[in-house]
């Protein structure tokens, strides 16, 4: 590991003031939101700001009972936080790698705990996989984001985008997918491995199948989803 003088050390990992786009990566773990007016993101992602901004939880009526962030359907991970004002705010979600998608008219469909933030232009709707929800731990959700503007999603480490084609499904763990084409349903199955007739195995695993022509974002790492507490 390197030594550094303070000032070295300033130098190397200060912000970077000479970029104003609404959203930025200040590193790859870190966005960078430079706020004139208002942003969404996921509640408790703010590590640092400055200006005149503030931060309201998401109200339960915010966007009408269809679209109700319920705690003990989605858990404490499906949470927003609406940022109004101006200034510089930054986000971050336990170390995740930050990606950023700038929509032009487009959708895209991302895996609840992995979405940090995105425009208030973006038109947004809430999903409950219910037919896991019991099999999976905390349930599992997604947000699909359609529109004009710019999303950012997280992932651990390197993402893999996976090529969906017709007659050519892909087959995912639902604990390592992060988001997909939003035209895109996956189904669900379940897998008895040859374990569980010996013995060993813990009986059933979930599987994601999609099917069609589009993609799969996938990380290297199997992702716990906790349950909100009330």
């Amino acid at each position: 590991m390197s030594d550094y003088s303070i000032d070295e050390f300033i130098r190397k990992t200060k912000q970077d003031e000479s970029e104003n786009d609404y959203f930025e990566l200040e590193t790859p773990r870190i966005l960078e939101v430079n706020l004139l007016d208002q942003v969404w993101a996921k509640a408790g992602a703010m590590i640092s700001y400055n200006g005149n901004i503030k931060f309201e939880r998401e109200g339960i009526l915010e966007h009408g009972v269809g679209r109700l962030f319920k705690k003990a359907m989605t858990g404490e991970g499906s949470s927003l936080m609406k940022a109004t004002g101006r200034g510089r705010l930054y986000l971050a979600d336990q170390g995740k790698k930050i990606t950023i998608f700038d929509l032009d008219n487009e959708t895209i469909t991302v895996n609840g705990n992995d979405l940090l933030a995105f425009e208030p232009s973006i038109d947004w709707d809430i999903k409950l996989m219910k037919k896991v929800a019991g099999m999976v731990s905390g349930g599992l959700f997604n947000v699909t984001l359609s529109g004009s503007g710019r999303v950012a999603i997280t992932s651990h480490y390197e993402p893999l985008t996976l090529l969906v084609r017709p007659g050519e499904p892909v087959i995912t763990d639902p604990h390592a997918t992060v988001a997909w084409s939003g035209h895109l349903e996956p189904n669900f199955k379940t897998d008895i491995s040859f374990k569980t007739l010996i013995g060993r195995g813990s009986g059933e695993s979930i599987q994601m199948e999609f099917e069609g022509e589009g993609f799969v974002i996938v990380q290297p790492f199997e992702e716990v989803y906790t349950t909100g507490q009330s």
